[in-house]
């Protein structure tokens, strides 16, 4: 089986949600035999050097990345007001890449085209004019749910409005790509279930992102600095920021009140300058993790209190596997067949959630038997060959129906 992956962010290295989706999935096609081609998108915001790529999986991959400045502007995000499209889509709509994809489609013949979510589906037309291989669209969330849920929560009127515009577009842009695509790859249930309720015709098939689990067991550090919870994502990702926010706001002055000695961390790429300013007690920010492995095992408590977002968390699967007792919203756990109060913690209200933290910081054999039970389920269900495995004989399936 020959596959093309294109992506609208360079997938390593792995240090964000979706670029370790994308990245995984790719190690996954290649240890399943699959003849793998990546093409992506290389973002000003998230540029990621190609020297910098292992040379097994630049070769194994014939990689390729197209350089392009898809930030955010203010004068286009006002001119696009004039135009029918949506401006989370259309930032990634650019000459090189079609003058790439186009020679990439020329000189290959495909089997399976994977979309690495909603944001490439612009190039379908393109696509369709120079290959015959079946498309697939890997939705890594239900995009406009993500602002649908986010707008319930916006308090300022004119970011409603526009953010209300984009939404609306985005929706009616999903709805259309639905139409387009041959199949559907989504990574949780809830999603699977959301395009089936909007009447989607095509074949689905649930395909969580896998890890490499015995990576994770390695421990990189012995040295656990005690009482601490941390929250470690994109920090440009506005579910992020505001989840962030809520847990400052309404559950931490309640955990300090009950455990003095405690520390909440806040890691992750590009944190916004109003998080980099914060100044209250037992609060630590940090832009930069220069290891990820060592900032996981050195803290003891992760948080995940989304209140917006769609599809897989799948820090809480990387937090699953480093052996972390978690808590988290009900959005943040969703699409994860997780057990509360067995290998996870869930709680939605502010008074809960703090609960439940209060109580692992303060009890340690709850703690650690919730560590446990994370890495049991992440070892059961997440290895990263086996559930691409499932994939590859979907896409078999699709080829000879």
């Amino acid at each position: 089986m020959r596959v093309l992956q294109i992506s609208n962010k360079a997938p390593y290295p792995p240090n964000d949600g979706s670029s370790i989706a994308i990245y995984n999935m790719g190690m996954g096609f290649i240890a399943n035999g699959v003849d793998l081609h990546v093409l992506t998108v290389n973002t000003k915001k998230h540029f990621k050097p190609d020297n910098e790529i292992p040379e097994e999986y630049r070769i194994k991959s014939h990689y390729r990345s197209v350089y392009h400045d898809a930030d955010v502007k203010m004068l286009g995000a006002v001119f696009n007001l004039f135009s029918k499209d949506s401006y989370f889509v259309s930032r990634f709509c650019f000459k090189e890449f079609e003058i790439a994809l186009t020679e990439k489609l020329k000189n290959n013949t495909f089997d399976i085209i994977q979309i690495d979510g909603l944001f490439m589906a612009p190039y379908i037309a393109l696509i369709k004019k120079y290959s015959k291989a079946k498309i697939a669209l890997r939705a890594h969330n239900v995009e406009y749910l993500i602002w649908e849920r986010h707008l319930k929560n916006e308090t300022s009127f004119l970011k409603k409005i526009y953010l209300g515009t984009q939404t609306s577009r985005l929706k009616q842009f999903e709805l259309e790509v639905l139409k387009e695509v041959d199949v559907i790859v989504t990574i949780t249930d809830v999603d699977k279930a959301v395009f089936e309720s909007l009447k989607c015709n095509k074949p689905i098939f649930t395909c969580i992102t896998g890890l490499d689990i015995e990576a994770y067991k390695i421990k990189a550090s012995e040295v656990v600095k005690p009482k601490t919870i941390f929250y470690f994502a994109s920090m440009d990702w506005m579910p992020n920021q505001e989840a962030v926010n809520w847990f400052l706001q309404n559950c931490w002055p309640e955990v300090l009140k009950a455990v003095p000695d405690s520390k909440f961390v806040i890691a992750g790429r590009n944190m916004p300058e109003s998080m980099l300013k914060l100044n209250l007690p037992n609060v630590l920010v940090i832009e930069k993790v220069a290891d990820s492995k060592l900032f996981y095992n050195e803290h003891q408590i992760m948080l995940v209190p989304l209140l917006s977002g769609s599809g897989l968390r799948i820090k809480i699967i990387e937090g699953m596997a480093y052996s972390k007792a978690i808590v988290s919203t009900s959005i943040g756990a969703e699409g994860i067949a997780i057990e509360h109060g067995k290998n996870i913690r869930i709680a939605d209200a502010a008074a809960d959630f703090s609960k439940n933290v209060i109580e692992l910081l303060n009890n340690s054999a709850v703690r650690e038997k919730l560590e446990n039970e994370a890495f049991a389920f992440a070892e059961k269900e997440f290895d990263n060959q086996k559930v691409v495995s499932k994939l590859v004989n979907f896409y078999n399936t699709i080829l000879n129906a």
